[in-house]
């Protein structure tokens, strides 16, 4: 008995590994006309196939590969012949649509129609032969087949949800309105995938609320809302608001979300930081000071007030910054100087030196956080700070020293290595540029992408201008410019910037300083000084590596300031055209669509 036990279980493990050498030998066989069919030579893929369908003609795979093939030769009647016979032994539907392709094809428009719409017809014996079918509508472009088979599918199924598929569809087809549609019934089937939903939206919105597609959106889902009420009906919209770059609008979108389920601030939180950042300064304001009316978190309450105080400071006249050194104050002898109010406490060292210019006061006052019971990651953000304000007051060698210990106290970490950054950067001001560069090389590799950028461009500045003159004179001048930029003496670094443009032209330097100047007469709201600039650079530089730049930042200009939309258009189709390695090639093209009207992007 135990004998017998024993030849059975060998045979079975023979049989087993028989079975998966078959199926090795198949594959490896499978990939191999797979190799031929990609590289055109069809015949020889064919040849393959055959012998693989004549060992197992049961397999649909084999079945499409070969009709396929034959239809690559355009020897449509041998695609047929292998069709019918598979279809005599078992009128399958995905036969049905294949051969129905295979006439349409040999042009047999009718008869093709006529398989077509058996297949969908069978949907009522079977409604789920609507996955495979659907699949083979697709797989051949055949999308208002499919759209059909879909749409009678979900009357026969009402438990299952087929919008993603007909979203698809409708989107292929150019069909805006019903592929929005359809997306926000799959929103209403499965909200939980609200997210990836929005990322589908993207791609058909533009910041421009008047383009045709977002106006389709709004009103669908405004519709909805009217209808049924939904939080996620609230969050599409808002975040469609968002990307008109419409803060106020979405802001009253949140706030009735907030209402429904008044847990969390954080999406209106998210929503204020946003306006903050893109510049919306009075929306950002009201929104935080929602948020100060409505929480009772003592963190949330100090991050507003926080915020509220940093925007403000951005465009304050001096009795305007006074009023905001009164209320920095207040803030502390409400809630104090503790490890709790550690991040109010940088703010206002950062106000005080670089906007109050009180640098000597700014740093008394770290000094005093410093002690506070903070962890070693808090004591190097203060350290960072009170560094960043001896460079401020030029005490460059006292800001290497803190510098210097964040990068050994807290190795590898991205704060040391911003601190590792920022050492490099002030030996650049003091001018010891090979120093500077030896460091940059290392942070080129740095976990941080911001700041691995940052030491590249920094180090290719340094590397490029160093040898142009045995004095170092420009790079030294354009440093000093860097510097009275940081300390934000702006008027002071354009006009040293001049100096390189007129006493060292000719010099490689020169783009760098044009395209730096540039940017500091933007801050200044001189828009056509900043134009000339760019046009400059367009002009004389066109080889060089800031072209790109140049030509992105004036159609900037054109498109959000000086109400030129024309010209923005040509510059962002240039990007498009003649620098498809930009940094800036997605977000050109993206605006160069919007200004040209188109529906989709």
């Amino acid at each position: 008995m135990m004998l017998r036990k024993h030849i059975l279980l060998v045979f079975i493990t023979l049989f087993s590994v028989a079975i998966v050498v078959a199926q090795g030998a198949d594959k490896k066989q499978l990939n191999l006309g797979d190799d031929y069919y990609k590289r055109g030579e069809f015949k020889k893929a064919l040849l393959i196939y055959s012998k693989l369908y004549e060992a197992k003609p049961y397999s649909y795979t084999y079945v499409y590969k070969m009709v396929d093939t034959y239809q690559q030769l355009e020897e449509y009647d041998k695609a047929q012949e292998v069709l019918e016979k598979r279809i005599v032994k078992n009128r399958a539907p995905i036969m049905l649509v294949e051969l129905g392709y295979n006439y349409q094809l040999k042009d047999s428009i009718v008869k093709a129609e006529a398989l077509y719409n058996e297949a969908i017809d069978a949907l009522e014996e079977r409604p789920t032969y609507i996955y495979g079918i659907g699949q083979r509508f697709e797989k051949h472009s055949l999308l208002h087949q499919a759209i059909k088979g879909y749409k009678k599918a979900t009357q026969l199924l009402p438990e299952k949800n087929f919008s993603v598929q007909l979203a698809r569809i409708y989107g292929d087809l150019g069909d805006i309105k019903n592929m929005f549609s359809s997306y926000i019934d799959y929103v209403a089937y499965k909200p939980n995938t609200l997210n990836n939903i929005k990322r589908n939206f993207s791609q058909f919105v533009s910041e421009n609320k008047d383009n045709e597609n977002n106006k389709i959106l709004r009103t669908l889902l405004l519709k909805r809302l009217q209808t049924n009420p939904d939080a996620y009906w609230y969050e599409l919209l808002s975040w469609l608001y968002v990307q008109e770059r419409q803060y106020s609008k979405s802001f009253v979108q949140e706030k009735a979300l907030y209402k429904r389920n008044p847990e969390s601030l954080e999406r209106i939180i998210d929503l204020a930081i946003t306006a903050s950042d893109d510049a919306d300064e009075e929306i950002a304001i009201n929104i935080f000071n929602y948020i100060l009316e409505t929480s009772q978190e003592r963190d949330v309450i100090l991050l507003a007030h926080q915020s509220i105080l940093e925007i403000k400071t951005e465009n304050a006249s001096k009795k305007e910054l006074e009023a905001i050194n009164n209320k920095y104050l207040s803030l502390f002898e409400t809630y104090g100087k503790f490890e709790s109010t550690l991040a109010l406490q940088l703010s206002y060292g950062q106000f005080l030196a670089f906007s109050f210019e009180q640098p000597k006061q700014a740093s008394e006052f770290l000094k005093a956080s410093y002690k506070l019971d903070i962890s070693p990651y808090q004591e190097a953000l203060v350290k960072l700070k009170l560094a960043d304000i001896l460079v401020l007051q030029e005490k460059f060698n006292e800001a290497l020293i803190f510098y210097t210990q964040i990068k050994a106290n807290l190795k590898n970490s991205t704060i040391a290595q911003e601190a590792a950054y920022k050492i490099a950067k002030t030996s650049y001001y003091k001018g010891d540029f090979d120093w500077a560069e030896s460091q940059l090389k290392v942070l080129k590799a740095s976990t941080s992408q911001l700041i691995a950028n940052d030491a590249l461009d920094l180090k290719l500045l340094i590397s490029d201008n160093k040898w142009d003159d045995t004095t170092q004179t420009a790079l030294k001048y354009y440093a000093k410019a860097d510097l009275l930029a940081f300390q934000n003496k702006t008027e002071d670094a354009i006009k040293l910037l001049d100096k390189v443009l007129t006493e060292h032209n000719g010099e490689s330097i020169i783009d760098q300083a044009l395209f730096t100047q540039a940017k500091l007469h933007e801050k200044q709201n001189q828009y056509e000084k900043a134009e000339a600039n760019y046009q400059k650079i367009i002009a004389d530089y066109r080889e060089d590596i800031f072209i790109d730049d140049a030509y992105y930042y004036l159609a900037e200009l054109y498109n959000l300031h000086l109400a030129r939309p024309e010209e923005a258009k040509s510059l962002y189709e240039k990007i498009i055209f003649n620098h498809e390695d930009s940094i800036y090639f997605v977000e050109a093209r993206k605006k160069f669509r919007m200004l040209r009207g188109d529906t989709i992007n």
